[in-house]
Order: C-alpha cells, then sequence, then structure tokens
C-alpha cells in the first residue's frame, strides 16, 4: 500500500494533471450523485444507468460512486492512483459502450452525426494516467502520508 501512496512532494506537474482531472470529473459525479449543475440526482441516475444505458445496479452505483468520490480524492491527493485508476476503467467503459461510434469531435453543431466523440476522453486518459505514473504529487495528503512513513 505505500508504493501506491508513495509520491514525490516537490512534482507539480502531477498536482496539476489530479486538479484538472478532479476538478473536470467532479461536476459528472455531482450531477449524478446530488443533483446538482443540472443532474437528476442519484435516484434518477440510477433510474437512468439500470433502465435505459442497461447496467445492473452494482456498476451504476459504482459509476456514480467513482465520478464522485474519485474527483474529491484527486482534489485532495488521496489514493490518488487508486482514484485515477477507477476514473479511467469508468470513463473506458463510458466510451467503450456510449461514445466510440461517434468519431473524434465533440460533434455537438452537426446535424449528421449527433453525440459527443473521443476528444474529451482522450484528454481524461492523458490525465489519468499521468496521476498513475506520477501519484498524487505536491500538495497532496498521498505524499504527506508517505513523508509520515518516512520519518516514521
Amino acid at each position: 500500500m505505500k508504493k501506491i501512496l508513495s509520491t514525490n512532494t516537490n512534482n507539480t506537474t502531477a498536482l496539476i494533471a489530479r486538479l484538472a482531472l478532479g476538478i473536470v470529473v467532479f461536476p459528472h459525479g455531482a450531477q449524478k450523485l446530488l443533483g446538482w449543475f443540472g443532474g437528476y440526482g442519484f435516484e434518477g441516475t440510477m433510474s437512468f444507468l439500470t433502465g435505459q444505458a442497461g447496467l445492473s445496479y452494482i456498476v451504476g452505483l459504482l459509476v456514480i460512486l467513482i465520478e464522485f468520490f474519485g474527483a474529491l480524492f484527486l482534489i485532495t491527493g488521496f489514493a490518488s492512483r487508486i482514484a485515477a485508476f477507477a476514473i479511467l476503467v469508468n470513463f473506458a467503459g463510458v466510451v467503450i459502450t456510449t461514445h466510440l461510434h461517434n468519431g473524434f469531435f465533440m460533434n455537438w453543431y452537426s446535424e449528421a452525426n449527433k453525440g459527443e466523440g473521443l476528444e474529451y476522453f482522450i484528454l481524461l486518459f492523458g490525465l489519468a494516467l499521468i496521476v498513475l505514473i506520477a501519484g498524487g504529487g505536491k500538495a497532496s495528503i498521498d505524499g504527506a502520508i508517505s513523508d509520515n512513513d518516512k520519518e516514521n
């Protein structure tokens, strides 16, 4: 477990990557869990995920929890690698099941091809991979825990 939490507490790149990823994913999780930012909240999201999307209850629950708590973990730098991995797997599932056929671009304004493409997800995956490799970096709870382990 110590290796998962270990990080270079001077790594600003890891700090930027985890904050960017956490800040971008948090509103998605808050929509799903709390109904913030125009979302449907827990019940509405679970109804969609288990009904229209066809996911099992446990997978739907994991989607909501990963997007909300995973984002908070990244913002605070707690269990950064675990949170980044969970977000990576979560959004890989989203891409494979929903967005893969939409092409590269977001396509919001194209009548021919409605739906989100892959560009957002490529950026998300890149940030998640940086956090997976580097850990929480500067100003992270992981760094404080790792430093405390070294002192003891």
